[in-house]
């Protein structure tokens, strides 16, 4: 019996600025339902490859799939539009918006009401804007920020911030969303709040969840699978257990020596 085809697929994807090699040949696989990680020191090319996955970068070498169809010319609102969302590293906000706009903003591309039958509000408009903010509001209540809806987006701290933008993300109705550093910056307590969010985004609303994380302890709790990134090389793939235990891993993230290190520093 033939496994089910992977929901997202990058096949020997490089990508360079310059004389500078973001990624080489970087291959893996993201299965419908799996919540994935990308790990690695700074450096190691993990934004740049959500980037040529949501589209923000157009790989130099290399292909990008989705459902099955290639997606690498796709611009970023295109792959919005097929159910590829995500979060930003650096929080990306409308500031002088309130919460309940900013992820009102995530359904922009649903709307089927234009300029023209837009101002006829009472004939379709208006009912369509409702809907809307029905689903909004359940993922406010999700989220837990009920109690910050209508405040301005600015004034919120960066835990909150991060968890807008979370809700941002949730309102494109992604069939995949791509996380990148949903904890950075945080607190313990907005961690574990925000990992639990996250575990329940992939099994309550079974949204297939990637997400790049330095976390080593919530990445290995939560996550279903593994891919560790080095200077743009993928050097590991599996599970959490196994790439704890990967030697080159333990090299690479967890500043462990190797047997060498440790061989040439004993002839020292």
């Amino acid at each position: 019996m033939n496994s089910p085809s992977p929901l997202l697929e990058v096949r020997d994807v490089s990508l360079g600025f310059g004389g500078v090699r973001a990624l080489t040949e970087v291959n893996f696989h993201v299965n419908q339902g799996e919540l994935f990680s990308i790990i690695g020191p700074n450096g190691a090319g993990k934004t740049s490859m959500l980037n040529c996955v949501s589209g923000r970068y157009k790989p130099t070498a290399g292909r990008v799939f989705f459902e099955g169809r290639d997606v690498t010319a796709m611009t970023p609102n295109q792959r919005a539009t097929i159910g590829i969302g995500r979060t930003f590293q650096n929080l990306a906000l409308f500031g002088h918006m309130s919460v309940l706009d900013n992820i009102m903003v995530g359904r922009h591309h649903l709307l089927k009401n234009n300029f023209a039958t837009g101002g006829l509000y009472w004939l379709g408009a208006q009912k369509e804007e409702l809907a809307h903010r029905r689903k909004v509001e359940d993922i406010i209540d999700f989220l837990e920020i009920t109690h910050i809806r209508k405040s301005t987006a600015g004034t919120l701290s960066y835990g909150l911030r991060k968890r807008v933008e979370l809700a941002r993300a949730m309102a494109v109705e992604p069939k995949i969303i791509l996380l990148d550093e949903p904890m950075a910056g945080m607190n313990l307590e907005e961690k574990e709040d925000m990992a639990r969010y996250i575990v329940d985004l992939n099994e309550e609303w079974g949204m297939t969840v990637v997400m790049i994380e330095h976390d080593m302890g919530v990445v290995m709790d939560i996550s279903h699978r593994v891919i560790v990134l080095e200077f743009g090389r993928k050097i590991a793939d599996g599970l959490p257990d196994d790439i704890m235990s990967n030697e080159r891993v333990k090299v690479a993230y967890l500043g462990v020596e190797d047997d060498d290190d440790k061989a040439a520093e004993a002839v020292a």
